[in-house]
């Protein structure tokens, strides 16, 4: 009862206060006292109803009189909570499920126990074709089945067709694998598998990242030792990506210009072992000081963390910087097997993304020194965002050539061009989009 109490309260806040899971999480799991195992399952139901909320509605409005969009917030979160135990865990019986909800929905709305009830022990009777979605246009039955805003659904059949669109849904889909990041400073890479492995933590070895490693049950992070010693850092493979191919040489002067939470700013720092220097500066001030945190947790020396907004240029920086990134703000359609929320934005929300992320480019540009690197990445898929925004800088700054990406082999198609294109269901890593450019005059 109290692991489904306390992802109630979660889905609550998320719902009322448009908050994002892993913020609403943080905040009510920090205080309670929950063991490992029902966290997890509290954990399981908030991202399980998050990442299937339109389809859940659709089986409720199914089954019952009033529809979902009529229906009291409190109620609805408590039938997509036990619609999603019956329909997808198979470790929870149909019976818990449906009595661990009413007990629930008694202790909130005890008038609703009965309706609540019904509907659920629908379910259970109708289990067998209760699921499929029976809807004949593609877009709509997608959006449905997979939980999306249409207008995405729409927007990738148009640019990627319905085969890949349906594998990358698919894909999306799947929990994210939770990567590592050695601090090369403080250890290795086998040192570090040794000591998790001491806490029965399973690690694998990521082949094309040498400070990479994928785990498998490492819990509650921030409370583990070897994170609060500066052993490694979260942080998932494509965004790994951006500093290998950033490739920054010891004793060199890098400027990342949109860096919270700092996870490329600390890899950065890292690979040049502590020499040189790199300017971390964000727009937020509670950001610069969860970078700051990270720089300090890490033992990073050759880090100055600044507030400061990437729209404005400047001028003290201008042709000062032998690297320079802008990994700029963007819409996260990379990133939905991490924070599922975004599947559910409107198309109002990032139509201004490309006009921001050209004006950070043209600025962070500036900064670039003859000869010296800019990288400018994203977390989504959207060439609009991405490869367009590139292009378009390009005409108007002859200065800059795109550069050939070495040494990395994973979008083959595209890094001799100087630019990465990473999808979740080819890749099996977050989508993110990377281009290399030099300042060539």
């Amino acid at each position: 009862m109290k692991s489904r109490n306390l992802a109630y309260k979660v889905l609550f806040d998320i719902e009322k206060n448009q908050n994002y899971s892993n913020m609403a999480i943080n905040k009510h799991f920090k205080d309670c006292n929950l063991d490992s195992r029902d966290r997890g399952f509290a954990t399981e139901i908030i991202y399980g109803v998050v990442e299937n909320k339109i389809y859940l509605d659709y089986i409720i409005d199914k089954l019952s009189k009033i529809k979902s969009n009529k229906l009291n917030l409190k109620v609805k979160i408590l039938l997509r909570m036990g619609i999603y135990q019956i329909l997808f865990l198979d470790s929870v019986s149909d019976y818990a499920a449906v009595n661990e909800t009413v007990n629930l929905t008694k202790k909130l709305d005890n008038r609703s126990a009965g309706f609540v009830n019904a509907v659920l022990r629908n379910v259970i009777r109708q289990k067998e074709e209760i699921g499929e979605v029976k809807i004949k246009d593609t877009v709509d039955n997608l959006s449905t089945k997979y939980s999306y805003n249409k207008w995405i659904v729409r927007n990738w059949i148009s640019k990627f067709g319905r085969e890949f669109t349906e594998d990358l849904l698919e894909a999306n889909a799947e929990r994210p694998s939770l990567y590592l990041r050695v601090n090369t400073l403080k250890t290795t890479r086998d040192e570090l598998i040794k000591l998790l492995e001491t806490q029965e933590v399973q690690c694998e070895k990521v082949p094309f990242i040498e400070e990479a490693i994928k785990v498998n049950n490492l819990k509650n992070i921030e409370n583990n030792e070897l994170y609060k010693k500066g052993l490694f850092t979260v942080q998932d493979i494509s965004s790994m990506l951006v500093g290998k191919i950033l490739n920054p040489q010891k004793d060199t002067k890098v400027l990342d210009v949109c860096s919270a939470p700092g996870g490329k700013t600390t890899h950065i720092a890292t690979l040049m072992e502590n020499s040189g220097q790199v300017v971390s500066r964000d727009i937020f001030e509670h950001k610069i000081n969860l970078i700051q945190n990270s720089v300090n947790r890490l033992g990073l020396k050759n880090v100055d963390v600044e507030l400061f907004d990437a729209l404005n240029l400047d001028k003290e920086s201008i042709d000062k910087f032998d690297y320079v990134l802008a990994d700029v703000p963007c819409s996260g359609l990379g990133i939905i097997r991490r924070k599922p929320e975004i599947k559910y934005k409107e198309k109002e929300e990032i139509k201004d993304l490309p006009k921001l992320q050209k004006a950070i480019l043209q600025n962070a540009a500036k900064y670039v020194k003859v000869g010296g690197t800019l990288i400018y990445s994203t977390c989504t898929i959207q060439d609009d965002e991405n490869i367009e925004v590139v292009e378009s800088f390009l005409q108007s700054n002859k200065r800059f050539q795109f550069e050939k990406i070495e040494n990395i082999n994973i979008d083959l198609e595209n890094e001799d061009k100087g630019y990465l294109k990473i999808y979740p269901n080819i890749h099996g890593m977050d989508g993110f989009f990377i281009a290399k450019l030099k300042r060539v005059r």
